[in-house]
């Protein structure tokens, strides 16, 4: 009988790569650790992934467009396959766009996903921040993930402007036209920002290619290490989510990462991919070739920006035309006033979750998220948000709206500058209104159930409808909230009778928290008491 030592098994090359990368990377643990985390699952928390993708997208196609596209302002003739435009002198950056567009294989196919691409970032960008927003996402410890949302979405706009400024199209022009004229009425600095943009006098022949440099490396660059640091708060403060059994501020509900998470992800990907190529390959978006190259003595009829910067231009539209001379200068305040109130919005709107934690007084950890009729004045305040940007779109397309509805381009104008004011108190108005009476419903349908639809005559001859109780997880999700107090001033005079000094911050403080949580701002949710006694047949039911 003899005997055989087996040779011990060889690992194969792959399974050594992997042992190689762990015992210097840590890969193995590290995935170990996280691969199983949790994520709840909801329909809204894909607004942040079409974000993630269509920028994905945007980097993809940049990337392809960037082998074929020549940043110079140098004067050429151009000779390609376009017939209309043979002849005509150009720059190098237009004449390149046009090669892409009709000599590149797939160029026009590629430009046109890159530039809707764009568009969808930035609106999921903005419904992912309001859904954030309404649901006080935002919450301590969200703050600074709130930040670098809001810097993701404002880099995000001042990418596309220099993005669709680099054809150096006749439409293009107009906007970066229209931009300098914002700059130079920056009083005692503005033509030096300008002559440093433009490199001289507007419109130079640097701004294509310092435009250029700062589209794909600089905003690219800072923006995809916001988004990293923007996934990495993501993923060490856990995710948020809403209200229901078992769901508490220490714990979430969902489904691993992997793998069941990152095949929806996956899916997800491809799914957001063949939507913005669908849309790319059926609907035409910046025809270059039907405006002709830029020329400073020529605006295009009907020029309008990208969605996003409407509301920058709608400031400047419908602002007067007031002027300031003095000293031998102009200060053209009806430019520099808009340009001074665009970025106070919008420090404004970065800077929220730090006021709402000062008016409320609440320094704890959320989790659990919100439903915006539960937090009525936070959502009236989003409401009018938006009220003042969609109002501020119609006058950045007052010339539009007035060819096409057949209007008087004048009343259109005082119109958006009427509704700048009264829109937003009106929306907030209305919008707590409404959030309040969706409580009150909440509230009838906690104490008296869901309608059945059946009617019941009682024996005295009185008809009711019949209520259905409502299950467990539904009377949870209605009652989950909590019910804040607003602050208080306290006594006027200590415990020695010395008169308290109280500043004008804190008598602003109680006010505004009075505004948030006092009595005309949320229904007292049912008590046990009350529910006992409707379900123990003291009232209809």
């Amino acid at each position: 009988m003899s005997t055989k030592t087996e040779s011990k098994r060889k690992a194969p090359a792959g399974e050594k790569v992997a042992d190689w990368a762990d015992g210097r990377l840590g890969i193995y643990s590290l995935a170990k650790a996280n691969m199983r985390k949790i994520f709840p699952d909801h329909w809204s928390f894909m607004l942040g992934e079409i974000c993630l993708y269509s920028f994905i997208i945007i980097i993809l196609t940049g990337v392809y467009l960037t082998l074929f596209f020549h940043p110079s302002m140098n004067e050429v003739e151009y000779h390609g396959s376009y017939i209309p435009m043979q002849g005509v002198r150009m720059s190098e950056a237009y004449a390149s766009t046009l090669d892409i567009s009709f000599d590149v294989r797939g160029g026009l196919l590629i430009r046109q996903i890159h530039h809707w691409a764009a568009l969808v970032f930035l609106a999921g960008m903005l419904v992912h921040m309001m859904r954030v927003f309404f649901t006080g996402a935002f919450r301590k410890p969200r703050e600074v993930n709130w930040m670098f949302g809001f810097l993701l979405f404002v880099l995000g706009m001042f990418t596309g402007f220099t993005g669709y400024s680099l054809p150096d199209d006749l439409l293009s022009g107009t906007g970066v036209r229209f931009m300098q004229g914002a700059v130079l009425s920056v009083p005692v600095v503005g033509t030096y920002l300008s002559m440093f943009l433009f490199g001289g006098e507007f419109p130079g022949g640097d701004f294509v290619a310092r435009f250029y440099s700062v589209h794909i490396l600089l905003l690219p660059g800072i923006m995809l290490g916001l988004l990293v640091g923007h996934l990495i708060l993501v993923f060490y403060h856990k995710h948020t989510q809403f209200a229901g059994p078992g769901r508490t501020n220490k714990n979430v509900v969902g489904m691993p990462l992997l793998p069941v998470y990152m095949a929806k992800a996956g899916g997800f990907f491809f799914l957001v991919f063949g939507v913005i190529s669908v849309m790319a390959a059926v609907a035409s978006i910046n025809p270059i070739w039907a405006l002709g190259p830029y020329r400073p003595d020529q605006v295009s009829t009907g020029a309008q920006p990208d969605w996003y910067m409407g509301f920058s231009e709608g400031l400047i539209r419908v602002m007067p035309g007031w002027e300031i001379n003095a000293w031998g200068h102009t200060l053209a305040l009806g430019v520099f006033i808009p340009l001074v109130i665009f970025p106070l919005v919008l420090v404004a709107i970065a800077v929220y979750p730090f006021i709402e934690s000062w008016v409320t007084g609440d320094k704890r950890e959320h989790h659990i998220l919100d439903r915006p009729r539960n937090a009525p004045t936070r959502t009236a305040f989003g409401v009018a948000w938006l009220t003042v940007y969609f109002v501020l779109l119609i006058g950045g397309g007052n010339d539009l709206w007035a060819t096409h509805f057949h209007l008087s381009i004048n009343s259109i104008t005082w119109f958006v500058r009427i509704f700048f004011f009264a829109g937003p108190v009106i929306a907030f108005i209305v919008t707590k209104r409404i959030c309040l009476g969706l409580q009150r419903r909440d509230r009838d349908k906690v104490l008296h159930g869901r309608e059945s639809g059946i009617i019941k005559r009682l024996p005295h001859g009185e008809f009711v409808e019949v209520h259905e109780p409502l299950s467990q997880s539904d009377l949870h999700a209605l009652t989950a909230h909590e019910q804040y107090k607003p602050e208080e001033l306290g006594p006027e005079t200590d415990e020695n009778g010395v008169r308290r000094k109280v500043t004008p911050a804190q008598r602003m403080r109680v006010k505004l928290s009075k505004s948030y949580y006092g009595e005309e701002s949320q229904i007292p949710k049912p008590t046990p008491e009350e529910f006992r006694e409707i379900s123990s047949g003291h009232g209809h039911h």
